[in-house]
């Protein structure tokens, strides 16, 4: 066998040896969260009305405009997406798929490393108007401590798939000390796939204090950089929900 022919098996054998060694981690971070046992919420708590735990803006106390990215699918877009808020030097909240995550830790942890904010959207995009309390109390929490587990971080915000919910939901999230939140502003991006579209929805009306809700397709991420412009030409900050929220508590 030549020198080079060892050396290539050499390389080849390494490579072999740190895909298995990344496999092994994230195995072992999937079954973590498996492991780890849901204590059950107690059923005595109630929600103080329908509305009581939900926010669709940060209102007239906003602090600039969120940007609010549903994460289930488009990695290649949410780096994109990266590097246009980036430029622009905005913060956004991005809202989590805990099975996407599963699948994509590094980019999640891309995202968190960006300094934007990192919410919950539930482990397997299920409609939780649909569901009990445990049964919602479960897709929040295995989401949430998947997310914990990857990044350090607890999240404190959930986003119900679809903006579905029940009061069960609102349940689950306030005894976990988290915000259910929706949207004031929706770009419908999954849908439409049109850039302009996108651009119109995103920029109509803007006000402070408004969530603006988008997902990573590439129409959304080719749109991102003109509709931070406009914003920026009407003195928007574009800011995480978290920070939009600030004078609520």
């Amino acid at each position: 066998m030549s020198k080079n022919s060892i050396k290539k098996n050499k390389l080849s054998i390494q490579s072999l040896r740190f895909k298995i060694a990344s496999n092994v981690v994230l195995g072992v971070l999937v079954l973590s969260v498996g492991a780890l046992c849901l204590a059950p919420i107690d059923k005595g708590i109630k929600t103080q009305g329908k509305e009581s735990n939900i926010y669709r803006s940060a209102g007239e106390n906003g602090v600039g405009v969120s940007l609010m990215f549903n994460v289930y699918w488009g990695t290649d877009e949410v780096y994109s997406i990266l590097e246009t808020l980036k430029k622009h030097e905005a913060k956004a909240t991005f809202f989590i798929g805990g099975s996407w995550a599963d699948d994509n830790v590094e980019c999640l942890r891309a995202i968190y490393a960006d300094g934007h904010e990192i919410g919950n959207h539930g482990y397997f995009h299920k409609d939780q108007s649909k569901m009990n309390l445990s049964q919602n109390q479960k897709e929040i929490v295995e989401c949430n401590r998947f997310i914990e587990l990857a990044i350090g971080v607890k999240p404190t915000l959930f986003a119900p798939p679809s903006g579905a919910y029940c009061d069960d939901t609102l349940t689950a999230a306030s005894a976990l000390n988290m915000k259910t939140i929706l949207w004031s502003k929706d770009t419908i991006d999954w849908r439409d796939k049109d850039s302009s579209i996108i651009y119109t929805r995103a920029t109509r009306d803007i006000k402070v204090g408004d969530f603006v809700l988008m997902h990573p397709m590439q129409e959304t991420a080719n749109a991102l950089d003109d509709i931070l412009k406009y914003y920026e030409s009407k003195d928007l900050s574009v800011v995480t929900v978290t920070e939009n929220l600030q004078l609520q508590g």
